[in-house]
């Protein structure tokens, strides 16, 4: 099989954006509309939503990878970056350390030249103190091939082999070139992304960490498309199918006619704009449902309601019920009814369904 790499055109990609133009369109309405939501808010819930969505993204991106960070650590190491949190809050893992200073990282330099320099940093910062048996903050060195693999051994399937390793100097120069310069070549942001994620991904240029790496890329494309910080998280989305991505990505490293793709990941974009406009409403949504109902909440009810707003806009599987409240607060049964009773009568649970099967939802 010939790759994208070791054809004699690489690697000038060719694509057709026309059976996108309206997903374009709608990102870039929806993006402008999020954008000034978030600017409209509170300094505080501004903050909030900001945090929610590079928590998601520094989450995601490691799952799709196979790592499954704290939710907590990733939290802290955010709002310590910050500034927020005096004294700072201790952070035991490493690994979640890293994802989220490296959300940090790409937000921070969203405008600034795509270097060596800046990737070998993101590349220190995501994977310090994790693995000790690879090249951090270096391209490989190996010369074995770089293979991208699925498997057991002996029924072992190369999904795609990277260029090289002798090559590499040569073939990064030529990427951080192409994406300084398509800045102002490409103008949908969503199209420069996807492509900058396929040309990255197709170098593979790190022993570890480069999916990772290749969506902070895609981050920062659509950020300087944008002309300001994107308020999204594009691997949250990409998570929900995998397949699909793993699968998108394959067929698009054998062939320089990428169109395919693009409209894959265009697609990607859009869903993950849609996904961060509902984010932050929710936030909205938390902020009244408080202001309409604190004053009437125990100490037990708030801890109930803020366990199951950490579900977020997906809502709280299964609504809440006496048993699930029992569990949560170690009450009696005829207290967790009573308490559920007098939420649903102050307005801030809907009762659904009756009977022994009765649960209760948020009333947002």
């Amino acid at each position: 099989m010939n790759y994208n790499w070791q054809q004699s055109n690489w690697p000038q990609f060719d694509f057709d954006v026309s059976s996108v133009e309206a997903e374009l369109l709608q990102f870039s309405d929806l993006a402008g509309q999020v954008s000034g939501v978030v600017k409209a808010l509170p300094d505080g819930l501004q903050t909030e939503a900001i945090i929610d969505l590079m928590i998601a993204e520094a989450i995601k991106t490691s799952e799709i990878e196979g790592e499954f960070l704290s939710r907590t650590d990733v939290t802290s190491s955010i709002r310590n970056g910050l500034g927020l949190n005096t004294p700072l809050e201790l952070v035991k893992d490493n690994a979640s350390s890293g994802a989220a200073q490296l959300m940090l990282a790409v937000r921070d330099s969203w405008d600034a030249r795509l270097t060596q320099e800046r990737l070998f940093e993101w590349h220190r910062t995501l994977l310090t103190g994790t693995r000790s048996t690879i090249q951090v903050g270096a391209w490989r060195t190996s010369e074995e091939p770089m293979q991208v693999i699925s498997g057991q051994y002996g029924r072992i399937k190369v999904h795609f082999e990277a260029p090289p390793t002798v090559s590499l100097p040569r073939e990064t120069k030529q990427f951080f070139d192409w994406f300084n310069q398509s800045r102002e070549q490409i103008r949908h942001a969503p199209v420069r992304a996807a492509v900058a994620h396929l040309y990255f991904e197709s170098l593979h240029p790190f022993d570890d960490g480069n999916g990772r790496i290749g969506r902070a890329i895609a981050e920062k494309a659509l950020s300087q498309g944008l002309g300001r910080p994107a308020l999204i998280s594009l691997s949250r989305t990409i998570d929900v199918d995998r397949k699909a991505y793993y699968a998108a990505l394959e067929h698009a490293q054998q062939s320089l006619e990428i169109t395919p793709w693009i409209c894959y990941f265009t697609r990607v974009v859009l869903d993950a704009q849609k996904e961060a406009d509902a984010q932050i409403n929710f936030i909205l949504q938390k902020t009244k449902f408080f202001d309409r109902y604190q004053a009437a909440l125990s100490d037990r009810q708030r801890s109930v309601i803020l366990r199951m707003l950490e579900a977020g806009t997906a809502g709280f599987e299964g609504g809440m019920n006496a048993r699930k409240y029992c569990a949560l607060t170690k009450v009696s049964k005829a207290t967790a009814t009573r308490d559920l009773h007098a939420l649903a009568q102050a307005g801030a649970f809907v009762p659904c369904g009756r009977g022994r099967s009765v649960r209760y939802e948020l009333n947002l």
